[in-house]
């Protein structure tokens, strides 16, 4: 019988603190806050400091967007990348691609190859295979000589050649998911609009992928990472101006067989969803830090438990914290200075 988690709850959840609920008595406007279900997950958006108008006015706009990237970037529903792997499958094939798209997909191509191609957009056949192509799946082994196929046939984002807004393909193995991508480039765009508007101050949760403009009642905003077997967070932190936070896990989306768990985020060396890790955690900085923390957290935690620490250098990112199959965490120092843990009895390991 499939296990499948009501993933959405147990992402990375935010807490607020009691100085937050008495913003009203201190005359300042109480923090707006909204909640949508977009790609696939629970959308938290929480404004502070800003009329209620425009709070509502400038949520009900990001919300917009995000339903839109939802359908232009679903991997199996109409729009613009389903029709875009409808053609891939034709490949050799040329085409014209939408300015954003094309944009996207430069940018993940870059990504994969710095993520030693571990995070790779590509595989999307492999993904419909295990069956995390669907809102709802049916616990199964895919058939290992497919499996093998797939494998052989390789496909990588730089099969997809792009210039300007046209595309060459190369590989009829090629299908995109851009499920380790959306929600990052959704925080983005949202960071850079709100900000646009006049709005330094917010909280946007995409399924526990976070982004973090400003802070709240003069303190930096507040969060906690959900503790991969249980419920409640294993650890909570202050998240500042502009950093993202981002955590892939095998509680996400999983299935059991035979008490084996199978989780979506699947390795492309082997064709199988990733064993090893329950959950990666990283914090991103910069103009790109929601796109950061969704595509950094893949690689590191789909790589060996002896190379996360290396790949996350690659990917550019020094707080990270990982917690392997047996539920022990290790963490960069940096992340080290962050954390403060929910068990203080079993102080995690520290890699330089």
């Amino acid at each position: 019988m499939m296990t499948c988690s009501h993933w959405w709850r147990f992402f990375v959840t935010f807490h607020f603190s009691l100085a937050m609920l008495l913003l009203a008595s201190c005359g300042h406007p109480p923090p707006y806050k909204q909640q949508a279900y977009v790609f696939g997950t629970l959308v938290d958006i929480t404004i502070a400091g800003e009329p209620e108008a425009k709070a509502r006015q400038v949520v009900d706009h990001v919300l917009t967007e995000f339903d839109r990237l939802h359908h232009e970037l679903h991997a199996w529903e109409p729009g613009d990348l389903q029709r875009l792997n409808e053609q891939l499958a034709k490949s050799p094939v040329t085409g014209t691609l939408s300015p954003e798209l094309a944009a996207i997909l430069r940018d993940a191509s870059r990504y994969s190859a710095q993520g030693d191609w571990l995070f790779n957009p590509a595989i999307g056949n492999l993904i419909r295979l295990w069956g995390f192509q669907s809102d709802t799946f049916v616990p199964h082994r895919p058939d290992p000589a497919q499996i093998a196929r797939l494998i052989k046939a390789n496909p990588r984002m730089s099969d997809v050649v792009i210039e300007g807004t046209h595309f060459r393909a190369l590989n009829p193995a090629l299908r995109i998911d851009l499920g380790g991508y959306a929600k990052g480039y959704a925080l983005d765009l949202a960071a850079t609009y709100l900000r646009s508007q006049g709005v330094n101050n917010a909280l946007i949760n995409i399924g526990g992928n976070i982004i973090a403009l400003g802070q709240h009642d003069n303190r930096p905003w507040k969060v906690g990472i959900q503790h991969p077997r249980q419920a409640g967070a294993i650890a909570t932190l202050e998240l500042h101006d502009g950093e993202a936070i981002g955590t892939s896990g095998d509680y996400q989306r999983y299935f059991e067989l035979a008490g084996v768990r199978y989780c979506h985020l699947i390795d492309p060396r082997t064709g199988w969803p990733a064993q090893g890790t329950q959950a990666v955690t990283i914090i991103a900085h910069g103009p790109h830090a929601g796109v950061l923390s969704d595509v950094a957290s893949k690689p590191i935690f789909i790589g060996s438990a002896g190379g996360w620490r290396a790949l996350a250098s690659k990917m550019g990112i020094v707080e990270a914290l990982r917690i392997d199959a047996a539920g022990r965490a290790s963490l960069t120092q940096a992340m080290a200075g962050r954390l403060d843990w929910s068990d203080k009895s079993t102080p995690p390991n520290i890699e330089p």
